[in-house]
């Protein structure tokens, strides 16, 4: 569905894409995760025709986005950070506009419009000034604009920027709704949803790729360290015994209930210490009430990852 090969984008003093190739299969929901400035949006723009590259090439459904851009164009659905929307048209007289843009008419385009309405679930604010809407309906009315032309390629770039939780929510049940309909490429910040909804994961950094592979595998291959936590009470110098376990980075002491005592143990990448713990409070005839391991998160590789030229 997509092919990205030596993609490049340079402005004067800067380069915003640096060489950059990947490729997205149909059917996939695909991350575009990186700090901001990395090169997401940029690239995101190149896919949908907004802008051309200044070296290298991008497919679209088997079209050049440059060379033959009204076919590749045809093929996504992009729904920009901040959707340029008529703020002083009604719901459905502007996707009634976009569809026709769109080359959908007659009864074809009515049938459109109430079915991308009834699936962003608008149907009640049809009728109502888009510029009297919350930010969440504006965002639905911007993912109904991106589907009315059944786009086989969703293009998302933080469709949940500045919503409430609760729109999050709302937005998080339309896309997963569409997932199977659709090959999608979606961009946030909101780490947590991308582990969630993602088959994979593109990681940019200073427009360069620095990463490519699921979440799990992400975090399994990368030495990003893990937190242990314990709960325990009996005994001494505690965090000067915990911190002589092989492969324990850093000890913490945390708030807890007297008399027990709880400590997060920072741990080297792959190392499990908790046997070692156990057999240490035995040792020392410590009453143990909690050992758990936090396993790392895709934040952390995030973190990893992209702090590391810092």
């Amino acid at each position: 569905m997509i092919e990205v090969t030596n993609l490049s984008k340079h402005y004067v003093g800067r380069t915003a894409v640096d060489n950059l190739t990947f490729s997205v299969e149909p059917g996939e929901v695909v991350g575009f995760l990186g700090p901001n400035g990395a090169g997401k949006s940029t690239t995101m723009r190149i896919l949908a025709g907004y802008l051309p590259p200044s070296a290298g090439s991008a497919k679209v459904n088997g079209f050049d986005t440059f060379k033959q851009s009204i076919q590749a164009r045809r093929s996504v659905g992009y729904m920009p950070e901040n959707a340029p929307l008529y703020l002083d048209m009604r719901v459905k007289e502007y996707l009634h506009f976009r569809g026709a843009l769109k080359g959908l008419s007659g009864r074809e385009l009515r049938r459109r419009t109430g079915e991308v309405m009834e699936g962003c679930q608008l149907d009640d604010v049809r009728r109502k000034i888009i510029g009297n809407l919350s930010k969440g309906f504006r965002q639905r009315v911007a993912l109904a604009d991106a589907l009315l032309g059944r786009p086989p390629l969703l293009i998302l770039d933080e469709p949940t920027n500045g919503l409430d939780p609760n729109q999050i929510r709302h937005i998080r049940q339309l896309l997963h709704a569409f997932k199977s309909r659709q090959t999608i490429l979606l961009s946030t910040h909101i780490l947590s949803e991308i582990e969630a909804s993602c088959d994979r994961i593109l990681l940019l950094h200073h427009g360069k790729l620095r990463a490519n592979d699921t979440p799990q595998n992400l975090v399994r291959k990368l030495r990003v360290a893990s937190d242990v936590h314990v709960e325990l009470t009996g005994g001494k110098d505690h965090a000067t015994l915990l911190a002589q376990i092989n492969g324990v980075r850093k000890v913490t002491e945390d708030k807890a209930d007297s008399p027990w005592l709880r400590f997060t143990l920072r741990v080297e990448a792959r190392a499990d210490i908790r046997e070692s713990l156990f057999d240490m409070a035995l040792k020392n005839k410590w009453q143990v009430r909690e050992l758990h391991r936090e396993l790392p998160r895709l934040e952390d590789v995030f973190v990893e990852l992209t702090m590391s030229d810092h």
